[in-house]
């Protein structure tokens, strides 16, 4: 196939008509396409690695009895339409990729210095006579000076610690009884540290409110970044704020 096409580009003599020419600059860009291609063996270890995590959590966003940290930052609602659909939170954006790569980097980094990294907590409550795990995935933890860390990937400068990343944070705090922790955001011109002091959080409070769905949405940007607007009644048209 490869020299059928080199032959006929050879032939740009003959190629007069506006019709050839097309048909040429087509012809080219396969011809460049074909010398390059590959046979997406990063791509597909990237895949891999991103959908098999959200695949492995189907059967967990399912359960009704399972609350995961950052449902209870956001939009309530959400947390409904996860459990009535899971399927529809699989996806695979370059952004987040870009995410998941600098979380796996820079938890090798911090691994090497001593911390622990992607380390899972959970705490039981119960709400009306019916308990629900609340879980979540702290990106590291330095256990000997009682620290956790939370790393954020941004398109933006920050200047200032987002709202539902400190309520995030504050919510590690309070399931480990630790004072401090940091927020690093990292854009794509800077990366900033912020430290964040331990504020009370009632968390049967908060599990209340997300089941009762009180916040719909929280912030005015989830709707433009929401796997469920379509379905949802409370989707409003937004300009995109930081995330």
């Amino acid at each position: 196939m490869r020299h059928i096409l080199k032959y006929v580009l050879k032939q740009k003599s003959v190629l007069r008509s506006s019709t050839l020419k097309f048909t040429y600059t087509l012809l080219t860009k396969l011809v460049v396409f074909l010398s390059f291609k590959s046979e997406f063996y990063v791509t597909r270890t990237i895949y891999e690695k991103i959908i098999g995590e959200q695949v492995n959590r189907l059967n967990e966003l399912q359960d009704p009895h399972i609350i995961y940290v950052t449902d209870l930052i956001l939009c309530t609602h959400k947390f409904h339409l996860k459990k009535a659909y899971p399927w529809l939170t699989l996806t695979f954006e370059p952004i987040a990729v870009l995410g998941t790569i600098a979380h796996i980097g820079i938890g090798q980094l911090l691994r090497e210095k001593g911390l622990e990294v992607e380390v899972d907590v959970s705490r039981e409550i119960t709400v009306n006579t019916t308990s629900y795990l609340v879980k979540g995935r702290i990106d590291a933890l330095d256990k000997s000076n009682s620290v956790i860390v939370e790393i954020k990937t941004t398109r933006s400068t920050i200047s200032s610690p987002q709202e539902h990343h400190i309520k995030q944070l504050n919510i590690y705090l309070n399931m480990l009884n630790y004072e401090k922790g940091i927020l690093v955001y990292i854009a794509p011109s800077k990366i900033v540290e912020f430290s964040v002091s331990r504020e009370p959080i009632d968390l049967e409070h908060e599990v209340r409110d997300l089941l009762e769905d009180k916040y719909h949405p929280r912030y005015n940007w989830e709707c433009s970044y929401c796997h469920f607007s379509k379905l949802c009644p409370y989707y409003t048209v937004q300009s995109k704020d930081i995330k």
